[in-house]
């Protein structure tokens, strides 16, 4: 696995920051029976971080669901490598529940019933969709940042999202920079920057039965 080496010390890279500072508490779940199914990720910068905290616990659910299963279709070095990301993916999820406080939103119980984890490619595409998107909302949330030393700490993070991106398309045969970095126009060499409005439509269906809001955060 070409990029393992990477990963290893990116990790253990942003843990050693990170972990010693996690609580061994567990947030407030999520549930249905909250009143209504419209979730407000709240405004500002704290609305922003929000927002990336429940992408990153997205990510890390997605993984760790794939880990428990250990499908048999996945050689054992792909199962390492996955659990690898699941461990990124839980540092970063922490790091921010950490840097929010008590104004972290709770946790959630996501819905990958239009996920294919039946077969190896299924499982793989679902990793690039989740990656991609994520990779998409950093570059669309950093400009949204007003504070420099959370800008730097985003961009950090960003940086390993968008080698975990390239690993996936690697393992799926596919150029990791040929369908996400534009070859002409005004954006040329550039990965996409989405919206939190244009992310969270594209991942609603994860949210299930939940809406997301975040008409509270900032546009510009």
């Amino acid at each position: 696995m070409r990029r393992r080496s990477f990963f290893r010390v990116a990790g253990a890279t942003v843990a050693a920051s990170t972990l010693v500072l996690a609580g061994c508490g567990d947030d407030p779940k999520i549930e249905p029976t909250d009143t209504g199914t419209v979730i407000s990720i709240g405004d500002g910068e704290n609305g922003l971080l929000n927002y990336v905290y429940l992408l990153e616990q997205l990510e890390a659910t997605f993984y760790q669901k794939i880990v428990d299963a250990k499908p048999a279709f996945l050689s054992a070095a792909e199962l390492t490598a996955i659990t690898d990301l699941r461990d990124h993916e839980v540092i970063h999820r922490e790091f921010f529940k950490q840097l929010l406080g008590g104004n972290a939103i709770g946790t959630f119980e996501f819905n990958f019933s239009t996920l294919t984890l039946t077969t190896r490619t299924g499982v793989l595409e679902a990793a690039r969709l989740l990656e991609d998107l994520g990779v998409a909302a950093y570059n669309g949330a950093a400009k949204l940042i007003t504070t420099k030393n959370t800008l730097v700490l985003l961009g950090k993070i960003a940086s390993v999202e968008a080698r975990h991106a390239a690993f996936i398309h690697d393992l799926l045969g596919i150029d990791p920079f040929a369908d996400v970095v534009a070859a002409t126009g005004a954006d040329a060499g550039l990965g996409p920057a989405l919206t939190p409005a244009q992310v969270i439509t594209a991942a609603a269906p994860f949210f299930l039965p939940y809406t997301i809001d975040v008409s509270g955060l900032p546009l510009a």
